[in-house]
């Protein structure tokens, strides 16, 4: 397995508030659901301040931090490539890995790719916190989605300026959280979620593997993991034992992620 390295800093948002046009996927003869469902996909304005206080990049992946997770959504997606697959869970061995944020930032620099469209789920049912990284109040969640049956794109949103990329948050904590994820509705979902866009890249963020259940009852739905791991935090022991608990699961990488050593930008 490759690892990619991300340092400590601050993203510069220089580009949040660019405007871009409409645009939930991939171009129109590669989608295989209408164009008036697209639509209905809610579109929200995003504060940029907010954005660049919780270190999410900019949209197009633009700025001196854009650089590494485009790198790593190249090594990603040739390796997904390579598995023929389409569905890639973001894990941590333990809390506070910073998993999420490699989530969320790796889904605006697939979105970057002309050639693809990202839909982002926050499946950390025991602790969602994607809403709260983009500033997000959301309405409906995909909390509701598994338990009362609310079609997924009355959940979706789009942020004003993010092309291609698509969030699914969660709304509220879920105590039955790996219930909710290996139980017919969530194989529902799988299965329309995979089937709405061809080219669409579905990353999921969910628990930390150690700490619940809910990696492994959601395992037999993804298709390939990448494992984040915090410097100084992370023990050796307990990402061995991640990786054996996810021996059945293709993983693509891992990302060190928080290093304080300094990375040379030769451009």
């Amino acid at each position: 397995m490759n690892s990619i390295i991300f340092p400590r800093g601050k993203i510069t948002p220089a580009e949040h508030s660019r405007p871009e046009p409409d645009a939930g996927g991939p171009p129109d003869h590669e989608r295989t659901e209408s164009t008036a469902h697209r639509l209905q996909t809610r579109v929200v304005q995003i504060d940029p301040v907010h954005l660049e206080r919780e270190r999410v990049l900019p949209p197009g992946a633009l700025g001196g931090h854009g650089g590494p997770y485009k790198m790593l959504r190249t090594q990603v997606l040739r390796r997904l490539e390579g598995l023929g697959a389409s569905t890639l869970a973001v894990v941590g061995a333990t809390a506070e890995t910073g998993k999420t944020l490699t989530a969320v930032n790796l889904a605006v620099a697939v979105a970057a790719d002309p050639e693809r469209s990202a839909l982002l789920v926050d499946l950390d049912l025991r602790k969602p916190s994607i809403h709260l990284r983009l500033g997000l109040s959301p309405q409906l969640g995909v909390d509701d989605c598994l338990r009362s049956g609310t079609p997924l794109r009355e959940a979706m949103v789009r942020m004003a300026g993010y092309e291609r990329l698509v969030v699914l948050p969660a709304r509220e904590r879920a105590e039955d959280s790996s219930e909710l994820l290996s139980g017919r509705r969530m194989h529902e979902m799988m299965l329309d979620m995979r089937n709405r866009y061809r080219e669409r890249v579905l990353l999921f963020d969910l628990p930390p593997v150690l700490q619940a259940d809910d990696v492994l009852a959601f395992a037999k739905y993804v298709q390939a993991v990448l494992v984040v791991v915090a410097e100084g935090k992370t023990r050796r022991d307990d990402l061995q034992r991640t990786f054996e608990l996810l021996r059945d699961v293709p993983i693509v990488g891992t990302v060190l992620n928080g290093t304080r050593e300094p990375v040379v930008n030769y451009y």
